[in-house]
């Protein structure tokens, strides 16, 4: 299973499906990540923790745990 945490900075990826559960998982879609939506690796920080992402046209800056929760292709 690949997950956006295993995106390498500068690549583009499609979400498959979101794992987690309750008021995790809700808090993810709620910043926009859903099944189907494309997603690009902008920085990962140092010591890998937070990635920075641009997903439906702004930037976001996600947990390694978070990141690990969205399953990508």
């Amino acid at each position: 299973m690949k997950t956006l945490r295993n995106v390498k900075v500068g690549q583009t990826c499609k979400v498959i499906r979101l794992h987690g559960e309750g008021a995790i998982k809700r808090r993810i879609m709620d910043m926009g990540i859903t099944k189907g939506v494309e997603i690009y690796v902008r920085k990962v920080a140092p010591l890998g923790d937070p990635v920075e992402v641009t997903v439906r046209g702004y930037e976001l800056s996600l947990r390694k745990a978070d990141a690990e929760m969205v399953e990508v292709e």
